[in-house]
């Protein structure tokens, strides 16, 4: 366990240092990969975390940090709220599945980017109309995965549990549930990182005049390269804590299944 610790660190530092050596021997501009003369690209270390640090002093980073969660909630808890209970319907019952499925399945393959001009002529330039391509991109994994795990129960199970004298409702609620619970969480963790990725797809595309994603390409129009990258890494380092966070509940809501 503390090897493979210490592995992360190697591989984090490792990166880091391949970066530093790059934007100080400015061999992208060398290999003619930036093609402007003098642009600082990639921005060294220090230019990134002084970017970082003047935005987080200024009270910009902060704000923006707050948007993008309140964006990214706002999706991501109706995704679970409707997904979940549709999922389960549509993997219990025939009929809801013939009803229901085919609709899914139709809508799943639009982009949520696609959905980009809709929320902004329903909903104009509002926190609400980022959560809803946050919405979009959030609710199809926690259906599935639902939809899944429910439809995937052992029948052996199922039976057994007839055997035993349960009704419908005790087989769905004791049996076909706990069964799916796994699925359930895994579909939200997905979720969570797709919602994560439409945060900055919809405040970069203006459906939010705020956020991580809005920043990014206001500081790429004036050649602010450092701040992008400070915004960028930003980004990473809030989904990578998020999904920590998660994997931890996770672990624990579903201890009884043990670890590899």
């Amino acid at each position: 366990m503390k090897s493979f610790k210490i592995e992360k660190f190697l591989g984090v530092g490792l990166f880091l240092i391949i970066w530093e050596i790059a934007a100080r021997s400015k061999i992208l501009f060398f290999l003619g990969i930036v093609k402007m003369e003098g642009l600082a690209f990639p921005p060294t270390l220090s230019s990134v975390a002084g970017a970082f640090y003047q935005d987080l002093l200024n009270g910009t980073m902060t704000m923006s940090i707050g948007y993008s969660i309140l964006h990214l909630l706002i999706g991501l808890v109706v995704a679970v709220l409707l997904g979940i209970p549709l999922g389960i319907l549509t993997g219990w019952s025939r009929r809801a599945e013939n009803i229901i499925d085919p609709i899914i399945q139709i809508m799943r393959p639009i982009p949520p980017l696609a959905w980009i001009p809709i929320a902004i002529m329903i909903l104009g330039l509002t926190h609400q109309a980022a959560g809803f391509i946050i919405f979009i991109g959030a609710f199809f994994p926690v259906f599935v995965n639902t939809y899944s795990g429910v439809k995937g129960t052992d029948i052996r199970l199922v039976e057994m549990a007839k055997t035993l004298g349960a009704n419908d409702t005790q087989i769905l609620t004791k049996v076909v549930l706990p069964y799916s619970t796994p699925m359930m969480t895994a579909g939200i963790r997905i979720s969570m990182g797709v919602g994560w990725m439409c945060v900055v797809a919809a405040e970069m595309f203006g459906v939010s005049k705020y956020g991580l994603g809005w920043m990014i390409p206001y500081y790429s129009n004036i050649f602010k390269y450092d701040y992008v990258f400070a915004y960028m890494l930003i980004l990473g380092l809030i989904g990578y804590m998020m999904d920590i966070i998660f994997k931890r509940f996770e672990a624990w809501k579903l201890r009884w299944r043990g670890t590899i």
